[in-house]
């Protein structure tokens, strides 16, 4: 923390119901539209209000000196945090991943609304403890923890932090084409593209293709490793398939070289929108990254 006054930064994302609201006009429409579809508005309409009033206890929690701002997960590419910011994210656990990329050394409080909804990873605290905490954390007596993330770099001008995984592929359901080197070792593959996950995302995506792959593993989300895993590559006459997974650690990373003549992208947490291009002759070196999420717990 600096010495200047906090400013909280509540971020938030567009629920359901703002969504059909903002797409049919009225309640009333958006109602009818979802019964035409055997479906009922209400269950969305709850989950917006319990939003709105964490929102709103929140808000009442910042201490009185302090300032304020909100902004929502679209717009966060267009946001500037300050040195001095508390980011207090409130939402499900995917909206403190797709934060992490976008601050340095702020610390991130993770609320949930709907305790009975969230997987607990990121966002597992409660809207009532943050008047105390929010002052623990302005008096620097808080427990933070610091997640571990991954880096994605193409040369020197271009990089991707993630706090969960990158996807590296095809943008499309085509085939991704590359060359993958690790530990030694050099194959060309064909594949759904390659998952280079953390410890926090092994909760995530990774889990996914561990449960199908029936692989194991397991690190400490602050440990400074990651898991690559190459999504259902294409054994050929010219591709292979015998490096698709790996460790990544401070001595080993991952180096991709795209094969691709159009399409290729590297992308961080599911935002797809938010890529890197990594078409043919480009060199994406994956390591750790130098900079970790501060997390309040």
């Amino acid at each position: 923390m600096t010495s200047l006054v906090p400013r909280v930064v509540l971020v938030s994302r567009q629920t359901e119901f703002d969504g059909l609201l903002a797409a049919h006009g009225t309640r009333g429409q958006a109602a009818f539209f979802l019964r035409a579809r055997e479906q009922c508005l209400e269950p969305l309409e709850e989950r917006h209000i319990r939003q709105l009033s964490a929102i709103d206890s929140a808000k009442r929690a910042i201490p009185r000196e302090w300032s304020l701002a909100q902004v929502e997960r679209q717009d966060l590419d267009r946001f500037l945090f300050m040195p001095n910011d508390i980011v207090v994210a409130i939402g499900q656990d995917g909206l403190v991943a797709n934060l992490a990329k976008y601050v340095d050394e702020q610390i991130i409080i993770g609320v949930t609304p709907e305790p009975d909804r969230t997987e607990g990873i990121l966002t597992s605290l409660s809207v009532d403890v943050l008047p105390d905490l929010l002052l623990d954390i302005g008096r620097g007596r808080a427990t933070i923890t610091r997640r571990a993330m991954v880096e994605a770099r193409l040369g020197e001008a271009q990089s991707l932090r993630a706090l969960n995984e990158l996807f590296v592929g095809h943008r499309s359901h085509q085939s991704a084409r590359y060359i993958v080197r690790y530990g030694g070792a050099e194959e060309y593959q064909s594949s759904s593209g390659v998952i280079v996950a953390t410890g926090t995302g092994l909760t995530g995506w990774a889990k996914s293709i561990l449960t199908a792959t029936r692989r194991s593993a397991e690190f400490d989300r602050e440990e400074q490793k990651a898991l690559f895993l190459a999504r259902e590559p294409w054994p050929s006459n010219v591709s292979g398939c015998s490096l698709t997974a790996g460790q990544i650690d401070a001595q080993t990373p991952l180096s991709l070289f795209s094969r691709m003549d159009e399409g290729g992208v590297i992308f961080a947490d599911g935002i797809e929108k938010d890529f890197l291009r990594f078409d043919w002759g480009l060199e994406a070196t994956i390591t750790i990254s130098d900079r970790a999420l501060h997390l309040a717990v």
